[in-house]
């Protein structure tokens, strides 16, 4: 298990959520991102989530 980083931005560049969670592989940690996203209600913020060893998985701004 990998961890996998989830970050969501204000638009004036302050972090709003930044945590860190484990999956056993990406498509799992894209799952997880999403239904946190979906949780906290900042699907429509600025957010990057990326794998453990640095590749950007998804971005929207």
């Amino acid at each position: 298990m990998d961890g996998f980083s989830l970050t969501v931005f204000e638009k004036d560049g302050s972090i709003l959520l930044n945590e860190s969670f484990e999956a056993n592989h990406e498509k799992e940690a894209m799952e997880l991102c999403k239904d946190r996203l979906e949780e906290t209600g900042y699907s429509n913020q600025t957010h990057r989530f990326v794998s453990p060893d640095g590749k950007l998985l998804l971005f929207h701004r």
